[in-house]
């Protein structure tokens, strides 16, 4: 995948202009670089902010990394912070040229680097002898994301709001760029490996409805229905009386203009309502959630697993669709703390075990569960794709700062999805009502 060179060359050569550095202290630097990516697998080009550029690997360079400022280094240096990295891109700082997945891979080098106590000195020493060249005067990371991060996870309704926000309400326009044609923000469904985005989530929506086996009138509940695409889906093709629930405005208001733009007004509502202010119990036939109860909280799964059973009939079915990780319970690392801060400042995954004992304890008898890791591996390589190839266009509605956030986290996705690292999994179940499940023995009409 081929990435543009950075656009950033006005500031480069405010960068130059002000380069202060000692000739001397150039040549330390290459030679700190060296012995950081001596052992460094594969082919690897890093080019410093004072033109120097130093290849890795016997073979064509696969991505080049761009160090815009030698401040990068000194923090480095000083505090060892990976997350540095990820800031100094979005802050330009740091940009990376030519295959952006092959860069992201150097995060498992770089966590099990060892220097030597004679590198690490020199390290140190060369950092803080570089020049005083001014920083990037546009730092452009939210300040409102670190200030708020450690209350966005209390997950009361007013924080869930305004993390919520936080990532959605950021334009519509924007999103319309990257995601398919329905404005699906969720792991599509790849029939066949050349599928586009467009035929990959249509046959989504419709594997849903299929797994939840829809009938004419029946009522169904989309818990974080998003811009709305399940909900007129099973409408138009499955004669339901569909309801959805969103905490984004961008998305509420949306929804309100499809919904009437495909004269779907008597059988398709939508309000703007956290979960927890539900009313009513046994209302709908059938409960669907599709990539929202990663917002929820761990502490909160029981509460919103109950909230979904009480608004099913008895024997109706619940489809619960998320992502689940590899280790239990939802604890710092550097990943977690870049999502959190960046991403979605409410998320926390746990193990799909956990979540299914969760169902368990709440009454939900599960019925099947799939797997969709490769699927939604392909969905953000296409995602990340449509982005970058509208990045002009994408640069009209956001600020290149939002631009490198979605471009960073979705491909770092793609690799975790990749390495098993996340999953992603559909759960069907049953509220249980002293019977056998009204479904069919067997899950060959799943795919007629």
């Amino acid at each position: 995948m081929n990435i543009k060179q950075s656009d950033n060359t006005k500031w480069q050569s405010e960068v130059k202009h002000f380069d202060i550095t000692p000739k001397k202290s150039i040549t330390r630097v290459g030679r700190a670089i060296q012995r950081i990516f001596r052992d460094l697998p594969g082919n690897i080009e890093v080019r410093l902010w004072h033109g120097e550029t130093l290849r890795f690997g016997s073979g064509t360079p696969e991505a080049t990394l761009v160090f815009n400022d030698p401040h990068l280094l000194r923090d480095l240096a000083l505090f060892r912070d990976p997350l540095r990295l990820a800031e100094a891109y979005f802050q330009g700082e740091l940009d990376v040229e030519g295959d952006l997945y092959k860069a992201l891979r150097l995060k498992d080098y770089f966590h099990s680097l060892c220097l030597s106590v004679t590198d690490k000195v020199s390290f140190l020493y060369t950092a803080l002898t570089l020049g005083n060249t001014p920083a990037n005067p546009g730092a452009i990371v939210p300040a409102s994301s670190r200030r708020w991060h450690h209350l966005w996870r209390d997950h009361s309704k007013k924080m869930n709001r305004k993390a919520i926000a936080f990532h959605y309400n950021v334009s519509n326009d924007f999103y319309k760029l990257w995601l398919d044609e329905n404005m699906v923000y969720s792991c599509a469904y790849f029939e066949q490996e050349n599928d586009t985005l467009d035929q990959a989530q249509r046959n989504k929506l419709d594997h849903i409805c299929r797994k939840l086996h829809l009938e004419q009138g029946e009522r169904l509940l989309d818990i974080g229905c998003g811009w709305g695409a399940l909900i007129t889906w099973a409408a138009k093709n499955y004669g339901v009386r569909a309801h959805g629930i969103t905490l984004s405005r961008e998305q509420y208001e949306y929804c309100l203009a499809r919904i009437e733009k495909e004269g779907l007004q008597e059988r398709v509502t939508v309000e703007l309502k956290d979960y927890r202010d539900l009313e009513g119990s046994a209302v709908y036939d059938k409960v669907v959630s599709v990539g929202m109860f990663e917002h929820v909280g761990l502490k909160n799964l029981p509460r919103y697993f109950s909230v979904a059973k009480r608004m099913l009939k008895p024997g109706g079915l619940f489809l619960n669709h998320g992502i689940t990780q590899d280790q239990e319970g939802w604890h710092e690392t550097v990943g977690t703390r870049f999502i959190n801060r960046y991403v979605f400042p409410d998320g926390e995954l746990d193990t799909v075990s956990n979540v299914q004992r969760v169902m368990e304890r709440e009454g939900f008898e599960i019925h099947d569960i799939e797997s969709l890791r490769a699927h939604y591996a392909m969905t953000l390589r296409h995602w990340v794709s449509q982005l970058e190839m509208r990045k002009d266009e994408a640069l009209q509605h956001v600020h290149e700062s939002i631009f490198r956030v979605w471009r960073l986290y979705m491909a770092a996705c793609a690799l975790q999805f990749e390495q098993g690292e996340i999953g992603v999994y559909q759960i069907l179940a049953v509220k249980k009502d002293g019977g056998l499940a009204s479904v069919p023995l067997t899950r060959r009409d799943l795919y007629k």
